[in-house]
C-alpha cells in the first residue's frame, strides 16, 4: 500500500458512504466479481471498520489493496482484482 505511488487508472468506482459493516464488504465482493481481471476498484466508506475489514477480506480472498487513503468523508481504497 504505497502512498506515494500516484493513482492508477480506476475502472469502477463504489460508494459505500453511509453503510456500515456488513455492507461494504459485502457490495465490494459483489462489485469486485462483476470487473476483469486487472481493473482498478475505487471504494469510498466512512465506516471506520471498513479499513481492517478490506484488508482482512483482501487478504483472504487474495486481492491486492494498492492504496488506502483518509480524506474528509472517510476512506478511498483502491482495490486491484486479482483472480
Amino acid at each position: 500500500m504505497a502512498e506515494d505511488k500516484p493513482d492508477e487508472p480506476i475502472d469502477e468506482t463504489l460508494d459505500c458512504i453511509g453503510l456500515y459493516c456488513p455492507m461494504p464488504i459485502l457490495k465490494t465482493r459483489e462489485k469486485i466479481e462483476e470487473i476483469a481481471v486487472g481493473s482498478m476498484l475505487e471504494v469510498l466508506a466512512d465506516d471506520p471498520a471498513s479499513e481492517p475489514d478490506l484488508i482482512a477480506w483482501a487478504r483472504r480472498t487474495g486481492q491486492e489493496i494498492v492504496r488506502i487513503d483518509k480524506t474528509s468523508e472517510g476512506l478511498r481504497f483502491l482495490i486491484r482484482r486479482t483472480k
